[in-house]
């Protein structure tokens, strides 16, 4: 059954539209996912479908008596309130059921006609009844169960004003969840959580009763929880069956398909075209000209006309564009932690940690909010002192540092000023360069204060681009990236033949990228030879650790001799590839592609059995 129709709607700012003649509908039960680039208009969209913006065209038609729930509309929680009790405010009517029932409780207390006491006592059954119906004495286990799993236990007893803006948005987030709307619209949902949050929101929502509808750039989360997505680029939607992987697949052929049509049409337009320019140019050399060619020529030009031109589809969209090259190489030995301790006050973050990173590794550190994985990465720029232990640096190091917490400092300053501050160029070379990460034209002379997250990212990685380095630590690099941007991200990191220690919860990132996992918990710090799924499964399977320990991948040793085979393999396709263009014998080149052909199904084998240990990892 159809729970929302969205018909031909348009949204407009400025007097210029940012989406027109949008449809889809939303059925009951439905987890949808919205993707497509930032300014898109997605989260317009979710307040649209909330009430909380008017439409400039076109309609949206709810089915009557569904409640729609929105974070942005659950933010106004009283300061002084705390978070607790703004997190129980999500049951109104179970609350107002039990102020009834103490009022009920306080006037039989005191109550001496037995007629009205029995009165009172069947009207007080009849609401304790109701309050059972709804789950009444379920309310506390409901808010634990929800303040658990998004890590909010620590600030129930806080003032809700006392929090910073993400722990505000957390305790948003919950009480959305303990709402319980029919139609639930998340933005950005895991933000501000950390990976064990978002893996129990995960699976919240694919036990949810309602329909979902999830704007995010999380591609590993949209594969778990989405059934459909909802394409918005270009300024077109387009739907597609299935979760985020699916989706990208699906499109991919869509747009293929979609080129081959518009190349066959405008190779049948020219064709009309040169046939008209030749039935004119033959009926002026008739004598006398011939009426006839000129009136098949002018019917043919009415069919031409008449044809619907199909747009061109994009294949390759506007991208930064980001390389990072690498300096001279650092020494062997880049980072080491030995029994590295640290506290804050009483609060003790972790102790006894060790780490050690190669010249040439990746590797990422994970864990919950609040466990220090950033401290550590502190600690290992300098910034932060170790309380216990020793952090030594290798020799030749040269650091780009990528944070989460982008510019905090600069007030003033322009993109433009900021960027020659940090790279050593002309203004024209700057403008050039920056360019190349989506800042055209005036774009360059705005304040640092003024941009949003991602553009902050995208700044910070032009200027990385230009600076020397050998290792990158990134702390969140994918916050505030749409998935495009991500993409590139992906390709440059993975290209860089430098270091790098990264700090994330992409969980898509971490598995494609980094082979080996950190993992910050209790105080520990544990090391798995393995991607974040490897290690993820791999922590399950542990009792709670009390001393660092290190899981090795056992197949570590397979996938770098099945990666080796493969290099040999590669090797022996590009030689014969550079004999077959030298060979000019047709029964040696037949030979020479026999073999060819060979090495590629034994690259493709080898490939297959590679996917498979890598899968049967994760």
């Amino acid at each position: 059954m159809i729970l929302c129709s969205v018909r031909n709607i348009g949204k407009s700012y400025g007097g210029t539209y940012i989406f027109e003649n949008v449809t889809f509908e939303i059925k009951e039960g439905e987890r949808i996912g919205i993707v497509g680039p930032n300014g898109c208009g997605k989260s317009t969209i979710l307040k649209l479908l909330a009430g909380q913006e008017s439409l400039d065209m076109g309609a949206i038609h709810i089915k009557k008596g569904a409640s729609v729930g929105l974070l942005a509309q659950i933010q106004s929680a009283a300061k002084e309130e705390i978070v607790y009790d703004c997190l129980l405010a999500a049951f109104d009517k179970e609350l107002q059921l039990k102020r009834e029932m103490n009022k009920l409780e306080t006037r039989l207390a005191n109550e001496k006609d037995e007629i009205i006491a029995e009165h009172l006592l069947k009207q007080y059954g009849d609401l304790q009844e109701q309050f059972e119906g709804a789950g009444g004495y379920e309310l506390d286990n409901r808010v634990m169960k929800v303040a658990t799993g998004l890590g909010l236990v620590p600030l129930l007893k806080k003032e809700f004003g006392e929090l910073s803006g993400g722990e505000q948005t957390k305790v948003g987030l919950g009480l959305l969840l303990l709402q319980n709307p029919d139609l639930l619209l998340l933005d950005e949902p895991t933000n501000h959580l950390d990976i064990l949050a978002v893996e129990w929101l995960e699976h919240y929502l694919l036990s949810y009763e309602g329909t979902v509808v999830i704007v995010s750039h999380d591609r590993f989360f949209l594969d778990k929880t989405v059934g459909k997505i909802i394409d918005m680029d270009a300024s077109e939607l387009h739907v597609y069956a299935g979760n985020y992987t699916t989706f990208t697949e699906e499109k991919e052929k869509r747009l293929l398909m979609e080129f081959a049509e518009y190349k066959e049409q405008q190779r049948k337009i020219k064709k009309m075209k040169e046939a008209i320019k030749r039935l004119r140019e033959w009926a002026n050399q008739a004598n006398p000209p011939s009426a006839a060619l000129h009136r098949r020529a002018t019917n043919m030009e009415r069919a031409l006309e008449r044809i619907e031109k199909l747009k061109k589809p994009v294949l390759e969209k506007r991208k930064i564009g980001l390389e990072l090259d690498m300096a001279d190489r650092s020494g062997k030995d880049v980072i080491q932690l030995s029994g590295v301790s640290k506290h804050f006050g009483e609060k003790k973050l972790f102790c006894d940690v060790n780490l050690h990173l190669q010249y040439g590794e990746k590797a990422a550190i994970v864990g919950a909010n609040g466990t220090g994985k950033s401290t550590i990465l502190k600690m290992i720029l300098g910034e932060e002192p170790a309380d216990e232990g020793v952090v030594k640096c290798g020799s030749n190091l040269k650091i780009g540092y990528l944070s989460q917490h982008l510019f905090r400092d600069e007030k003033d300053l322009t993109i433009l000023d900021r960027f020659r501050r940090e790279v050593s160029v002309t203004e024209g070379e700057a403008r050039h360069i920056l360019a190349r990460f989506l800042f055209y034209g005036p774009k360059v002379f705005q304040k640092i204060t003024q941009l949003s997250g991602g553009e902050r990212m995208r700044l910070r990685l032009a200027e990385l681009m230009y600076q020397d380095i050998n290792f990158l630590v990134l702390d969140e690099p994918t916050n505030h990236l749409d998935v495009d941007s991500r993409e590139v991200l992906e390709d440059a990191l993975a290209e860089f033949q430098g270091t790098i220690l990264a700090v994330s919860h992409d969980r898509y990132l971490l598995n494609k990228l980094f082979p080996k996992t950190y993992w910050l918990s209790n105080q520990q710090l544990v090391t798995y030879v393995g991607n974040y799924s490897y290690a993820r499964e791999s922590a399950d399977r542990l009792p709670q650790a009390t001393e660092p320990r290190v899981r090795v991948n056992k197949a570590a040793n397979k996938v770098e001799m099945l990666e080796k085979r493969i290099e040999k393999v590669e090797t022996a396709l590009c030689e014969v590839s550079e004999r077959l263009q030298l060979e000019n014998e047709a029964e040696s080149l037949e030979k020479i592609t026999e073999q060819q052909g060979e090495l590629i199904r034994k690259r493709d084998e080898l490939y297959d059995e590679l996917a498979y240990v890598l899968g049967d990892e994760s």
